[in-house]
């Protein structure tokens, strides 16, 4: 598993469960049709600061940095499923969770990974390239075809194969949704076929599996859950399809939202071996499929992008070239999620782990949006610095 795709979140804490056409199920509750949407109202529930007119409500001290913004108050603020969760402390997992560093290592090369029969779908996008969606074997067979189903967005060279990804795989299952994993060119196995692979600002994949798999199970609600590069591309797509979005919810956990923060992070004491770690993962993902950058020319520079040094360096050899930017620091500062959220229009809940390893624990003016900070209130900050 990689390290960085561990956010520390306890997929166990989840509490999903079966719903109708219109909701989001038993954690949060959303009175929603599938193309219908409340008017924005806001309601903030915080003891931060904010230039913002809002409404105090007494919530429970443990999450003191809850905010409601927009059309889900409704939904999210009135369900009682939610307002038990919420009056509950957030408990680790004990022994190894006190600190990050050791969190995310035990996760890494301890946890197991639950075995699930997976039917892989190999989706050609119109630039020629490939993703592969990985259904659960058997669904078709065991759910109606208007189940809710659930898209799951992997971080940073994740994937199916990941035990992170399985263990809400297998919890969404077990309470009637239909999961398909969403794996991103050249990651769990998905084919390379052009030379260009996946990136924090493109959504362009994104937006052809979300109405591939709406125009198979037209009877259903589509949900989204990504995880730190996945929650990035994710927030990205609900900020550029706005008011249009197909999707009727989505949660974005451990998101960097800012890629600049994000890579000053990854070069900071402890975080270098995870930067390094990186590297190599996706440099072995490139190095399964260098012929397609044989004399490739131009700006490209493989030899810096296969340094495995810093994922850095594959970004500013490759990744920032195949989607255009000037510079890598242009690519960081252009790509983040933070500047697509306000943009949002449809339910989104983001949680964020204080101790998560990169980037910061802040939240952003939403709308339609609730932000959960695990154990912690934080202040609002402008993604622009």
């Amino acid at each position: 598993m990689n390290v960085l795709n561990f956010p520390g979140f306890n997929v166990h804490s989840l509490n999903l469960k079966p719903m109708a056409k219109h909701s989001l199920g038993r954690t949060f509750s959303i009175s929603l049709s599938r193309h219908t949407y409340h008017p924005v109202t806001a309601r903030h529930v915080a003891t931060m600061t904010t230039t913002t007119t809002t409404t105090k409500i007494a919530m429970p001290e443990h999450y003191p940095s809850l905010e409601v913004i927009g059309g889900g108050r409704d939904g999210f603020l009135q369900d009682q499923a939610l307002h038990s969760t919420l009056s509950q402390p957030y408990n680790p997992f004990p022994i190894i969770a006190w600190n990050q560093h050791v969190e995310t290592t035990f996760a890494a090369f301890f946890r197991s990974v639950p075995h699930v029969r997976l039917r892989r779908e190999c989706l050609r996008v119109k630039d020629g390239g490939t993703v592969a969606l990985d259904w659960v074997s058997g669904d078709d067979r065991r759910l109606l075809p208007d189940s809710p189903i659930l898209i799951l967005m992997p971080g940073l060279t994740g994937g199916s194969q990941d035990s992170y990804v399985r263990y809400m795989l297998t919890k969404a299952k077990c309470n009637g949704w239909r999961v398909v994993v969403f794996n991103s060119r050249g990651c769990g196995g998905s084919p390379v076929t052009t030379s260009q692979f996946y990136s924090a600002s493109f959504v362009g994949d994104t937006c052809e599996v979300v109405e591939h798999v709406g125009s198979r199970y037209p009877e259903a609600n589509l949900y989204a859950a990504g995880w730190s590069l996945g929650a990035n591309i994710l927030v990205r797509y609900l900020g550029h399809e706005s008011h249009t979005c197909p999707l009727s919810g989505a949660v974005s956990l451990c998101n960097p939202f800012s890629l600049v923060i994000a890579d000053e992070s990854l070069h900071e004491g402890f975080n270098n071996v995870y930067d390094k770690a990186l590297a190599r993962s996706i440099c072995k993902i490139f190095k399964n499929h260098a012929l397609l950058f044989e004399d490739i020319g131009g700006e490209f520079n493989i030899p810096l992008a296969t340094s495995e040094n810093s994922v850095r360096d594959f970004d500013e050899g490759l990744t920032r070239v195949s989607f255009g930017f000037k510079s890598v620091d242009e690519y960081y500062s252009k790509s983040g999620s933070c500047d697509s959220i306000k943009y949002v229009e449809r339910p989104l809940l983001c949680i964020q782990k204080l101790e998560y390893a990169f980037g910061h624990p802040f939240m952003f003016s939403m709308s339609k949006a609730c932000c959960l900070n695990m154990r912690t209130k934080v202040p609002e900050l402008n993604c622009q610095s």
